[in-house]
């Protein structure tokens, strides 16, 4: 059913594996699995969800060997599934917990910012690179780093377009906790588990309340499929940009 994603029945909570070697890059397969996925499991209802990467990768972020080679109908897919992906995990009705097992760096930060608990590896690097690369955001990307983060903190990472060790995303509250490679998983299935002990119901409209502004505005983007950036997300920057990273061999 799914090439890169696997499911988990752990009690209650419900573990998705994020596993695309080597770093976890988003293509268009892997954000239809992830759109596919996130509506099933919407629809099913666990307690709770705890998302998760691979060998040391909780994901680099969009496949920058695919993104500079798409063409314009591929950029309009790759943008519309980066906003579904995103808008729907952001809005997912049931706790969802992140567990950042490694380097999160441009899309794939933005996944671990749609988590309602994020807890982090004491190794890996965080930020969001997309200007380093030459390509903007997609208006759900955009949406949950303005949401999740202080302005101050989103200017500095959006801006500046680096990475940062796990102790200093824990003090811009890019994670919640920090923990040990042992503990990591266990620790947000714990937390995943004592989410699902609230309330259901209650859970989901008070999320609701919490995100509902953002929530509108990628609902409407989805609905009319009209992202200002859909139409030319790749330019002529992104190529070399993209390159150079690959060289250098960087995670994002």
């Amino acid at each position: 059913m799914y090439r890169h994603l696997r499911v988990e029945e752990r009690g209650d909570v419900a573990l998705v594996r994020i596993d695309r070697p080597p770093a976890n890059a988003m293509d268009l397969e892997l954000l239809e699995e992830g759109g596919r996925l996130v509506d099933e499991l919407a629809s099913s209802a666990p307690g709770a969800v705890v998302i998760t990467g691979r060998d040391g990768f909780f994901s680099a972020g969009v496949d920058l060997d695919v993104a500079p080679q798409l063409d314009a109908a591929g950029q309009r897919a790759m943008v519309t599934g980066i906003n579904r992906l995103f808008g729907r995990w952001y809005g997912f009705p049931r706790p969802l917990v992140c567990a950042v097992n490694g380097h999160a760096v441009a899309g794939g930060l933005i996944l671990a910012l749609c988590g309602d608990h994020r807890v982090g590896a004491r190794r890996g690097r965080f930020g969001v690179t997309e200007l380093r690369v030459g390509i903007p955001y997609p208006a759900a990307a955009m949406l949950v780093l303005k949401s999740e983060l202080t302005p101050g903190v989103a200017r500095r990472l959006v801006l500046g377009a680096g990475l940062v060790e796990p102790e200093a995303a824990l003090r811009m509250g890019l994670v919640d906790e920090l923990q040990d490679d042992g503990s990591l998983l266990q620790r947000s299935l714990d937390v995943a588990s004592e989410l699902a002990a609230l309330p259901s119901e209650t859970y989901s409209r008070v999320k609701r309340q919490l995100r509902g502004a953002a929530l509108e505005r990628v609902e409407r983007i989805l609905a009319g499929k009209a992202d200002p950036v859909a139409s030319s997300w790749v330019g002529g920057e992104a190529a070399d940009a993209a390159a150079a990273i690959l060289d250098r061999g960087e995670p994002g």
